[in-house]
């Protein structure tokens, strides 16, 4: 997971720099966690959670990324962890 690119490109759907940065950081540990890769059969990238996020019907980057994490927890359970809850602004 290229987290950098990630955030760099999470710009199109508005949000702080400070947001963006929380949902690159919760899409890496959920690279990490391999429970993506596991339950979808593919590996979580920038581009994976980009074409997710823009599904999404509206709203900043952690409220595409819950929307989206919200989905993944009702067919497979075990997501709510990765939700962004909060971010510090700078």
């Amino acid at each position: 997971m290229d987290t950098t690119a990630l955030k760099q490109r999470l710009d199109r759907f508005d949000g702080s720099e400070s947001e963006r940065r929380a949902v690159a950081r919760q899409a890496r540990d959920l690279a990490d966690s391999g429970v993506f890769e596991r339950d979808e059969g593919y590996q979580l990238t920038a581009t994976v959670v980009l074409d997710q996020l823009a599904d999404a019907p509206d709203g900043g980057p952690a409220d595409r990324w819950n929307w989206w994490l919200g989905s993944l927890e009702v067919v497979h359970g075990a997501y709510s962890r990765f939700q962004v809850e909060r971010w510090q602004e700078a």
